[in-house]
């Protein structure tokens, strides 16, 4: 028998706390299609321009920011318009809304690969998990690290 190779892209999506916390309700291998009032995925083709979309807009929107990086099979990524909305670096898929055959399309779980907090977090992380950080900070854990939980 021959397995098929299927060529796929990576792909980068900045995300919130709330976004983050479905996709792990996933098992870290899909999208739901939306919250209210925004997308849940703006994939974008490299990490530098994912970064900024979370530093600019997640974290002072949400407290607290993250990229997630993922694989979708190239054939269907670029059957859909890639738009350069800024510099060089700054181009953008434009999938579906309708994430259900995006969804298919991934290969591998969706990756958390970088996390911005408040600085109020980041002195106190250390080596703790998440919940045992939260109960000694005497609040709720950041997303990120209830991940992988």
């Amino acid at each position: 028998m021959t397995e098929t190779r299927v060529e796929t892209t990576t792909l980068w999506c900045p995300v919130g706390p709330a976004e983050l916390a479905l996709v792990r309700d996933s098992g870290r291998r899909g999208w739901p299609s939306r919250l209210p009032g925004r997308l849940i995925c703006h994939p974008v083709l490299n990490e530098d321009y994912a970064v900024r979309i979370t530093r600019e807009w997640n974290l002072p929107r949400d407290g607290e920011g993250h990229v997630t990086r993922f694989r979708v099979e190239t054939s269907f990524l670029f059957r859909h318009p890639v738009r350069q909305v800024g510099g060089r670096t700054i181009v953008e898929p434009w999938v579906p809304e309708e994430f259900a055959e995006f969804n298919a399309r991934i290969h591998g779980t969706i990756e958390l690969v970088r996390s911005f907090l408040p600085e109020a977090w980041r002195p106190a992380f250390g080596g703790f998990s998440g919940d045992d950080l939260g109960a000694r900070l005497g609040r709720r854990a950041p997303s990120y690290a209830r991940f992988s939980a």
